[in-house]
């Protein structure tokens, strides 16, 4: 595989919405290119025969089952919220 070129980390950097400097946009390009390699080389693993599978050991959830229950008392939760307006939990606002 060929390794990637400055134009491409250029790229993907702005399909991830990230600014790099040249230094960062280089060091990248060796990482990314570095890690793609690992994942070229296993095209070279022989897989005839190999069952496909989803989880390499038998896999149980350790979660429990979703069961409905009784909604918490409105007043209960309000009056444990640090700021509130009327009925509601005010937060902080997040975008601007």
């Amino acid at each position: 595989m060929e390794p990637l070129t400055k134009k491409d980390v250029e790229y993907i950097a702005k399909l991830a919405y990230i600014k790099l400097s040249n230094e960062e946009t280089e060091n990248m390009r060796m990482q990314l290119s570095n890690i793609l390699s690992h994942f070229a080389s296993l095209s070279s693993v022989e897989t005839d025969g190999v069952e496909a599978t989803g989880h390499t050991t038998d896999s149980n959830t350790v979660m429990r089952n979703d069961h409905p229950e009784q909604p918490l008392d409105q007043n209960d939760v309000l009056r444990n919220a640090p700021d509130r307006d009327g009925e509601f939990v005010r937060v902080r606002p997040v975008l601007e």
